[in-house]
């Protein structure tokens, strides 16, 4: 059995306190009983984050940072036809403007429905269309292109943008440019729009840009070879809700890791990979004597050093 936990810590402040006063037994008891193994990512600034980099590397996957190319595998797993073509998702979303810089929002926040996502979509098609990038519907926050120009033009996920500016994070390469003229067509076409005067109307989030991400050609993939992924951590961790961020942990080592555990004293083989915002940390059953084995029912490993660590 294999689990990785994204966002499992933080570099915010705020969250690093709620780490500090978290209390996870199991988790604690588990990593007694496993060895560190394969550590990946490099510091908070790379496009893909470490828990996309050590699902990217399960697989087996041979890519530049922020070239992982999920856009393939989703528009795949959507049951779109995506032959030898390059491909990249688009993220319908809201940029909010601020005093000092403009960030990006939590598309789940858009709560965009199906048709609504089409008709948005059907808007800005023409923009697409002028530069050969023929645009397809996948779902209401997954929308995909196919172009040569995709493949391994590297972007920055998702998960890095939400909630902070969007200017750090906007495509600096050589074939960048063009997404950026089109994420300002888009907004330019989106900003005073009907179908976004009905949303405001309805207390709704404007749709006014789109988050271009996992770009790149289809590498092989199968999710029965892959660890088992529990994002529960990833909304509050976001949204910076360290309550809540905090509970989700708690209910964690509850729940996968304690069965992880029951699993590891049963002397199965099993993995955890833990990752952050700067590294992934994979850790996995090693041999050890009968002893070693008895006194890691009591012995607990320091859980907050080595989630900071990340």
């Amino acid at each position: 059995m294999q689990l990785l936990i994204p966002f499992a810590s933080t570099l915010s402040e705020a969250g690093m306190h709620a780490l500090g006063d978290l209390s996870l037994p199991h988790l604690g008891q588990l990593l007694a009983m496993l060895a560190p193994a394969q550590r990946l990512g490099q510091d908070e600034y790379t496009l893909s984050p470490p828990h996309e980099q050590a699902l990217g590397a399960a697989w087996g996957w041979q890519a530049e940072d922020g070239a992982l190319p999920w856009a393939a595998l989703h528009a795949q797993a959507d049951g779109i036809a995506i032959g030898e073509l390059a491909w990249g998702e688009l993220t319908p979303v809201h940029w909010h403007v601020g005093r000092d810089h403009i960030s990006l929002a939590d598309p789940q926040g858009l709560r965009l429905g199906d048709e609504d996502s089409r008709q948005f979509l059907d808007a800005i098609r023409p923009l697409f269309d002028g530069e050969g990038w023929p645009l397809v519907f996948g779902a209401a926050t997954r929308w995909y292109a196919a172009n040569e120009s995709l493949a391994g033009l590297p972007c920055a996920s998702l998960d890095r943008v939400i909630g902070r500016n969007v200017d750090l994070w906007l495509p600096s390469h050589p074939q960048a440019g063009l997404v950026r003229r089109l994420q300002n067509e888009v907004q330019m076409l989106l900003y005073d729009h009907p179908l976004n005067d009905a949303r405001e109307a309805r207390g709704e989030l404007p749709v006014n840009s789109f988050w271009l991400s996992g770009c790149g050609r289809a590498q092989p993939a199968s999710w029965s070879d892959a660890p088992v992924v529990d994002d529960t951590l990833r909304a509050p961790a976001l949204a910076e809700d360290w309550a809540a961020w905090a509970d989700a942990w708690r209910a964690l080592d509850a729940g996968p890791i304690a069965e992880l555990l029951t699993q590891a004293r049963r002397g199965r083989a099993v993995a955890l990979t833990l990752c952050g915002e700067r590294h992934a940390q994979r850790f996995e059953s090693a041999h050890r004597s009968a002893w070693q084995r008895l006194t890691d029912h009591w012995r607990a490993a320091p859980v907050q050093r080595v989630l900071e660590a990340l």
